[in-house]
């Protein structure tokens, strides 16, 4: 019978953390144990599965053969792998299939892919909104001109390793088990290099600055990545390179606070013009746009402008753009303008209610209240 995926036997998504992973094992394995559950061979196979489960899931070079291959990264047993790989034992180096004996499958030094980088790109939101190209600077790593990636002193060569003659691992037997690891004396690389490239102290390459150019679509949002394949770390011994992620966020914008495909502002307009009504122009990212607001119109009334917010990477359409109103009360008045307004205020006391219905309501509220 196949074996199940070893996250759902454990009742984890593949993104569980490692708290997670340790929290669910000790839970099902309490649940299953044996000495819980006499002569229940089914529980027994229970806990057997979730015990290999978390072995695999709480060793990070098993966890990640396991999520890039699946079972066949992590089971001696079974073919497949990536490239350069022979199951797990080939592509990580753990414990042997054949433990009686065997030798390692594949031989030479392991191979393992570069990792992956990420780089933060700090744009506007128009930018965001209408699209934009630009170059960033991110670590490489090129070819010493010295040794031309050899590592060794010019002159000289790297020579075979004498411990793991050559195949970057040594067997260590531990009673009927072997167990197969990284060569301590040559790392991995199954080379001993006597005399280092004084330039690049024996690694064979140079750190230097690579310019990539990086286009951001249309309509992107802050927290999206952009993947630019291959341009990560290099990878060891011939392994593939890693990925470079730039993760984009945008910056404030004075006017506007965007929600997903929509655009939010606030909009200041005086005292005559919402009692009265009037035009009111407002900016949107394409230019700008008017809208009418009718008389009697209170702070916090927001108009829904459609179509004038941000098409989004994924959307087939642009988002609206909200615009808040905000009474914007007057300052610094000349003693003509307080007059005018005592007597309009004066005015609208003696008009009753009508004129200021929600003030009325409040105040048959609070009535209401201390009654």
């Amino acid at each position: 019978m196949a074996k199940r995926d070893f996250y759902e036997v454990l009742g984890l998504g593949k993104n569980a953390s490692d708290d997670e992973i340790k929290k669910a094992y000790r839970k099902l394995a309490m649940k299953y144990h044996p000495d819980r559950n006499p002569d229940n061979k089914a529980a027994e196979e229970k806990f057997k599965e979730v015990k290999e489960a978390y072995e695999m899931l709480s060793d990070p070079q098993k966890r990640e053969a396991y999520d890039r291959y699946g079972h066949a990264g992590v089971d001696p047993n079974m073919g497949g792998g990536g490239a350069g790989a022979g199951g797990f034992a080939d592509a990580f180096g753990d414990i042997f299939g054949d433990i009686f004996g065997g030798g390692r499958r594949g031989g030479g030094p392991q191979v393992y892919r570069g990792a992956d980088l990420r780089y933060n790109l700090e744009i506007t939101l128009e930018q965001a909104a209408n699209g934009y190209e630009t170059t960033i600077q991110v670590p490489s790593w090129d070819e010493c001109d010295t040794c031309h990636g050899s590592g060794a002193k010019p002159g000289t060569s790297p020579v075979t390793c004498t411990t793991c003659g050559g195949h970057g691992q040594v067997r260590v037997q531990q009673g009927f088990f072997a167990i197969q690891q990284t060569c301590p004396k040559c790392h991995g690389t199954g080379k001993i290099i006597p005399e280092p490239c004084t330039s690049c102290s024996g690694v064979g390459r140079i750190k230097r600055k690579k310019t990539l150019e990086v286009k951001v679509p249309a309509g992107i949002d802050d927290g999206m990545r952009i993947r630019s394949s291959g341009n990560g770390e290099p990878g060891v011994n011939g392994g593939p390179p890693g990925d470079l992620y730039v993760e984009i966020h945008i910056k404030q914008h004075p006017v506007f606070q965007r929600e997903g495909d929509d655009l939010h502002c606030e909009i200041p307009v005086s005292f005559a013009t919402a009692a009265l009504g009037g035009d009111v122009e407002v900016p949107t990212l394409s230019g700008k746009a008017s809208f009418t607001i009718p008389e009697g119109t209170q702070s916090g009334k927001t108009f829904r402008l459609r179509g004038k917010g941000v098409k989004g990477v994924r959307s087939g359409y642009a988002g609206d753009l909200f615009c808040h109103v905000v009474i914007e009360t007057p300052v610094r008045l000349t003693e003509r303008q307080k007059d005018l307004l005592r007597e309009f205020e004066q005015l609208t006391v003696e008009g009753g209610s009508k004129h200021n219905p929600q003030s009325n309501s409040w105040m048959d509220k609070v009535k209401k209240f201390f009654e």
